[in-house]
């Protein structure tokens, strides 16, 4: 799924910079009159459904999807934490979150244009799920490309005001030298994103 409508719009609307550039700045946006009407239990589980599958930029079905795959996993974890670590081992979010990109939506585009291998294997899929191990590892011939100069540069800033890290993501670790990401753990709860009220989600399929 790509976005094509107004994307300054959904961050105003869900009241989140979903795509977490500087560009979707609330603060220094209009905010909208306030509703007198008191919103209502399912309008309140709605929101936060299409808060979090804006924030992966994901369709309906593909986010329902995950749903119905976390419902059926037989993992100790509850129903939420199951969708929200399913969400996270996705190759687009992956590619996010080691720095390798600036949104999920430009990981997503470098995914399906096969900027990278998954253990050594060339890929388009940006919805593939990772596990433990796998390599995921820019492709030789995008190394030189200036984008990518750009984002080492940005990486090696970063590292430099956080003392040595090249991401904060405690699940993976990002080779910057060789443009490499390699997954030593499983996300767990304090890694998802917390502006996601997960609960609410599972509360709105469940009805």
């Amino acid at each position: 799924m790509r976005y094509t409508w107004p994307k300054k719009k959904l961050c105003r609307r869900e009241g989140v910079n979903l795509f977490w550039t500087e560009k979707y700045d609330l603060n220094k946006w209009k905010r909208a009159p306030l509703r007198t009407r008191k919103t209502s239990e399912f309008g309140t589980q709605l929101r936060k459904k299409q808060l979090a599958k804006r924030m992966y930029g994901l369709s309906e079905k593909q986010f329902a999807s995950y749903f119905k795959k976390a419902q059926k996993s037989h993992a100790e974890w509850t129903t939420w934490e199951k969708m929200l670590r399913l969400l996270e081992l996705r190759l687009d979010n992956v590619i996010y979150r080691s720095g390798l990109a600036r949104t999920r939506m430009q990981a997503r585009q470098f995914a399906s244009h096969a900027h990278f291998k998954v253990n050594w294997v060339k890929v388009t899929i940006p919805s593939i799920s990772v596990k433990i191990g796998d390599v995921i590892e820019l492709r030789d011939k995008m190394k030189e490309s200036p984008l990518y100069k750009s984002l080492i540069e940005e990486l090696e800033e970063f590292a430099k005001q956080n003392k040595g890290k090249i991401t904060t993501t405690k699940w993976i670790d990002v080779d910057a030298k060789n443009l490499k990401i390699t997954i030593k753990a499983l996300p767990e709860k304090d890694d998802f994103e917390q502006v996601i009220d997960i609960q609410k989600i599972v509360e709105f399929y469940s009805k």
